[in-house]
């Protein structure tokens, strides 16, 4: 029987009267391989937290049996007790000093395999890791002979890795057999019998509606003739005995239809499967590109101080594609992105083109306005599909008028891939744009893309999102670049 290495028991954690998580039982076994799913800020890095007796619950207990290694979300690391091979395998100094968020990511799991653990638990592990990064820590946790919960976005790594699902919704643990492809399968059949239960609801409810109409009509014809006797009453000798026999019949319908009404009261409501309706971003005449290539570079070298990252390469860049730059860390990705930006050397233009660019980690606002001043300011759609934008990118309810000064880092970017999505762009550069967005978010992402009439050129080292939105994929290697 397989060791119990992690028990929760009647967990509930609040923060300021909020509660963040509630969970009756819940249990982690030996060789389990969980991975934690769900919205920003639904818990999930609290329930790891939990785990790890990084924090302690509000009430209940948090037992645990075994020794963890622990990965925590955007922590700076030294070099120090890393292995020397796994520093080797991973092209990373010993030194900390000025390492980039790649290395500083390769390097804290560096450090968390250099020792075996009974159980990882481990939080967003591929943000900043290039794909040689992330085939590095699946061949370490592909045959990792131990308990595994896993927290992370890249929905490949969740497959290649899982065989089970904790989702983490409105404070409460849903358990799904399976890695992610087999809980998007579930979720989707649930929709589906959601779906099926409200259509049969609102049938029976219809049905009745009809029978309590049909009742009341009935019962209004006998109520008429029942008057129409007392008119005739003088004339019939057996006056009495109808006039009693039709307002019995009267109350015996009316009765019937408030039964029926009662059951109508009584049945249960089936809420409606809220459906993601298709965005498409409509760009307006004055924006329309014509040149079949709007981007092109004629031998173009790019450097970062005395360091060439690309040598004399040219390339053309194809009107409203969707394009994605990929290749290791360093590699000159980002300051690619940002030369076609800056209109810089050896690039030739079209001069009607219209750039927006998303760069990594600026999110900073200048003015204090709502969340929706801040996009009608800067955007010419009418306040209906704002929202529909807004609620896309997780912005619900009262979130429209939080201040933009007030907003978390993962909900600044969030805005700000809106605006960019609804600005007066005819070509968009993104810059790495999935970091730190959840599943959901993602999803509306992949959704803003194909809605999006213009060109996009964006780096990204998610393959699933690749997969899901690229037209066309260049690597950049040995200062080259090429299309794959």
């Amino acid at each position: 029987m397989e060791q119990v290495c992690f028990v929760l028991k009647s967990i509930e954690m609040t923060y300021l009267d909020k509660e963040i998580l509630k969970i009756d039982s819940l249990a982690v076994h030996q060789f389990d391989r969980i991975g934690i799913v769900g919205k920003n800020s639904a818990g999930k890095s609290t329930l790891l937290k939990l785990l790890a007796d990084e924090i302690q619950p509000t009430r209940g207990n948090v037992l645990r049996h075994v020794d963890c290694g622990y990965f925590k979300q955007l922590e700076p690391a030294s070099g120090e007790g890393a292995d020397d091979a796994l520093l080797g395998r991973l092209a990373i100094p010993h030194s900390s000093d000025r390492l980039s968020g790649g290395e500083q990511t390769r390097l804290k799991l560096a450090q968390l395999f250099t020792n075996y653990h009974e159980a990882l638990l481990i939080d967003e592990p591929t943000t900043h890791l290039d794909q040689d990064g992330i085939e590095f820590l699946l061949d370490e946790l592909r045959y990792y002979y131990g308990a595994l919960v896993l927290i992370s976005h890249d929905r490949a790594v969740l497959d290649a890795l899982v065989t089970t699902i904790w989702e983490v919704h409105e404070g409460e643990v849903r358990v799904y057999t399976g890695n992610f492809s087999d809980y998007k399968v579930q979720k989707e059949l649930e929709q589906e019998q959601q779906r099926q239960a409200h259509e049969q609801f609102l049938k029976e409810k219809k049905r009745l509606e009809n029978a309590a109409e049909e009742k009341m009509k009935k019962a209004e014809k006998i109520a008429q003739a029942a008057s129409m006797s007392k008119r005739e009453a003088k004339a019939k000798a057996n006056l009495m005995f109808e006039t009693k026999s039709k307002g019995t019949s009267e109350k015996a319908v009316h009765r019937a239809a408030k039964a029926i009404e009662h059951r109508m009261e009584k049945l249960q409501a089936i809420e409606a499967v809220q459906e993601d309706r298709p965005i498409v971003f409509r760009q307006s005449k004055a924006l329309e590109l014509h040149n079949k290539f709007p981007i092109m570079a004629d031998r173009l070298t790019l450097k970062a101080g005395d360091n060439v990252l690309l040598e004399d390469v040219s390339f053309q860049l194809p009107l409203g594609k969707k394009i994605a730059i990929t290749g290791a860390n360093g590699i000159g990705k980002s300051s690619l992105l940002h030369h076609l930006a800056s209109h810089g050397e050896s690039l030739t233009i079209s001069p009607k083109a219209r750039i927006g660019y998303f760069r990594q980690m600026s999110y900073q606002f200048p003015v204090n306005e709502t969340v929706m001043q801040f996009l009608s300011k800067r955007s010419d759609y009418d306040q209906g599909f704002l929202r529909s934008v807004l609620h896309a990118m997780q912005f619900t309810g009262t979130d429209i008028q939080k201040s933009v000064l007030s907003l978390s880092g993962g909900e600044a970017i969030r805005l700000q891939l809106c605006q960019l999505f609804l600005g007066e762009y005819n070509i968009l550069l993104l810059d790495e744009p999935t970091n730190f967005l959840d599943i959901h978010a993602l999803d509306a992402l992949e959704q803003f893309i194909k809605g999006y009439e213009g060109t996009i050129i964006f780096v990204s080292h998610d393959k699933t999102f690749i997969e899901n939105t690229a037209d066309l994929r260049y690597v950049i290697r040995s200062k080259m670049i090429h299309l794959e």
